[in-house]
């Protein structure tokens, strides 16, 4: 990853390197694409690939920001909370609009990621202890929240998807199109990677992953195909995985559609990242912490991108409601437009759901 990472910081910097080379008229591999790894430098370049329909290489294209930006209202003054920072497209414009005298407290697991974002974020001119960024899980929003001296934030997003950034760098494993490393780790100094999980776990307790964490319906043929594989050779690769999957679900006959497969491979996928990095453990206690963490008349909103992650969200807002820790929640799940799906595919699944906190903030 230091290869890519000097690429893109040499081009950045203006320093004189040699074209990448590579096969053919146009670049295909991640590391190949300098242009695009160096968005200040071949803006017109970035700019015609945003134009296509496609996230440029080592971007992220943040989803329902006006919706979201309709449904926190944020204010000048105001404390607001990333807690899924990303690439900082959500943030950039919550700073803004809290401006001036607001702050912005910005959370990331990814330690990668985390100080490029923030690096994009602190611009001239931004005033002094306007922003926050702390590299850690959203889970421990409250204690954060209470060491920074916050009683509450006015306004709270979450937006739970996987960034561009992490997908398209194959050297992150969390893509099956190119070979990597079968990790799908936020943080890849923490934890086990998904190919350790799959070499300590057993068949039963994987169907039960494969079911609960992505629905995917053939969760006992592919867990049993997937051990079987394991006794013969450790899964060690994405591309491998894929491989296992595909000849599991492919009949004799071949007729099966090559996009059912691959959606059969992104839930397997989705599935162990969510294992690895104990997505759904986290997000339950961010959601029960949640109303302590808003201020009196405070804003949150969700925003997911599978069942899962959204079953969550709407439990704990209903939950919430009858406690009487929100005021109001969203009624209707809110989608994107179908205008951000055609300029960006990958808001397709997206969700969003928001609460209004309580007058009261006894819990």
């Amino acid at each position: 990853m230091s290869g890519i990472n000097e690429i893109a910081s040499s081009i950045t910097a203006g320093k004189p390197r040699r074209r990448v080379r590579y096969h053919g008229t146009h670049p295909r591999r991640f590391h190949e694409k300098y242009k695009e790894l160096a968005p200040d430098r071949y803006s017109a370049d970035v700019e015609k690939v945003l134009a296509s329909g496609k996230t440029p290489a080592g971007m992220h294209r943040p989803v329902c920001v006006q919706e979201i930006l309709e449904v926190l209202v944020p204010k000048a003054g105001e404390v607001a909370v990333d807690c899924t920072l990303g690439y900082g497209g959500h943030a950039t414009e919550l700073l803004k609009a809290i401006q001036p005298e607001g702050r912005l407290i910005a959370l990331d697991v990814d330690p990668i990621e985390v100080v490029k974002a923030e690096a994009r974020l602190r611009l001239p001119g931004l005033p002094e202890g306007s922003l926050v960024v702390r590299r850690m899980n959203f889970a421990g929003l409250a204690s954060l929240l209470a060491q920074e001296g916050v009683d509450g934030a006015d306004l709270i997003l979450a937006d739970l998807g996987l960034s561009s950034m992490q997908i398209d760098n194959p050297e992150r494993g969390f893509t099956f199109k190119v070979e990597g490393p079968l990790d799908l780790r936020m943080n890849p100094s923490r934890g086990r990677s998904a190919a350790e999980l799959l070499e300590a776990v057993n068949e039963e307790d994987l169907i039960r992953l494969l079911a609960e964490n992505s629905d995917e319906p053939r969760a006992e043929v592919l867990a049993h195909a997937i051990i079987d594989e394991q006794r013969r050779a450790s899964i060690r690769t994405t591309t491998g995985l894929a491989h296992v999957i595909r000849r599991a679900l492919l009949p004799p006959s071949g007729n099966r559609r090559t996009d059912e497969i691959d959606t059969s491979i992104r839930r397997v996928f989705q599935a162990l990242r969510i294992a690895v990095n104990d997505e759904f453990g986290a997000l339950d206690t961010f959601l029960r912490n949640l109303p302590l963490c808003l201020k009196a008349g405070g804003r949150v909103a969700v925003l997911s991108f599978h069942s899962g992650e959204d079953r969550r969200v709407k439990k704990a807002f209903q939950t919430g409601q009858r406690e009487g820790f929100y005021l109001k929640i969203s009624d209707e799940v809110i989608r994107p437009g179908a205008e951000e799906i055609r300029s960006n595919p990958r808001a397709a699944s997206a969700k969003l759901r928001w609460a209004i906190r309580s007058i009261s903030r006894e819990c």
